[in-house]
């Protein structure tokens, strides 16, 4: 996959686009007659994915830039009179993915003002379109990359995350013993009346299975119970 940028005019959005081709994987930049670049504004807003910008091919004309590409996607928010075949960016990236399989792929993306003229939208095999706001569709340069490099990271099934740690689940018999303590302390506080229980416990036995609780939560809520009953004997006792 090479991601083209024609003719970008604010070196700081080439850094932001290789920030974001970098988290979602991608690393080959090609750039098409840009205004400034190399720049020091490029490698702060990279944040780190310099190693995008140092790699970066810089060329004189976008035909250069797609030289040798088996498959090419243009990226543009507004509608074309001659475009061709156009898909969402999702459907696009998917295309892009199996297209892979036979030669490279480019996504070109055009200047902050105006996108991608007529000429060069029409250089693309496929155009792409993210959804929008029909009433404001523009989006930063940057963050259009953003959200086709995301795409792109989908179709190809690499959509794992990081896994929340998994504690022990509470056993059937310490859901019980919850149960029983709560009907006992609701009970010592008038709260539940054993001869008219009514379906409040039946709705608690539900609440508790519901949610799924962990050996230390059941404790924890144990604990809260035995402190009421302790506060509620303690002037008995007195």
């Amino acid at each position: 996959m090479r991601v083209v940028l024609v003719h970008t005019s604010h070196p700081g959005n080439i850094g932001a686009a290789a920030r974001a081709m970098l988290t979602m994987g991608l690393e080959r930049l090609v750039l098409v007659a840009p205004r400034r670049f190399p720049d020091p504004e490029a490698d702060a807003r990279a944040s780190g994915a310099t190693a995008v910008l140092a790699g970066a091919q810089v060329v004189e004309s976008l035909d250069a830039a797609l030289s040798g590409a088996a498959l090419t996607i243009g990226l543009s928010a507004r509608p074309r009179e001659f475009a061709g075949q156009v898909l969402s960016v999702r459907a696009a990236a998917e295309r892009a993915v199996a297209g892979a399989t036979h030669g490279d792929v480019a996504l070109v993306f055009g200047t902050e003002m105006s996108g991608l003229s007529n000429d060069e939208l029409a250089r693309c095999a496929v155009v792409a379109s993210i959804p929008a706001n029909p009433g404001y569709a523009s989006l930063n340069l940057a963050a259009a990359v953003q959200v086709a490099a995301y795409e792109l990271r989908v179709a190809a099934g690499q959509d794992g995350v990081w896994a929340a740690r998994r504690f022990a689940p509470a056993t059937h018999d310490e859901i019980e013993g919850l149960h029983a303590h709560a009907a006992h302390t609701l009970a010592a506080m008038r709260f539940l009346d054993p001869a008219m229980p009514k379906r409040l416990m039946p709705r608690l036995r539900r609440l508790f299975a519901r949610a799924g609780l962990e050996r230390e939560e059941v404790n924890i809520l144990r604990g809260v119970l035995a402190r009421i009953d302790e506060l509620i004997d303690g002037p008995r006792r007195r």
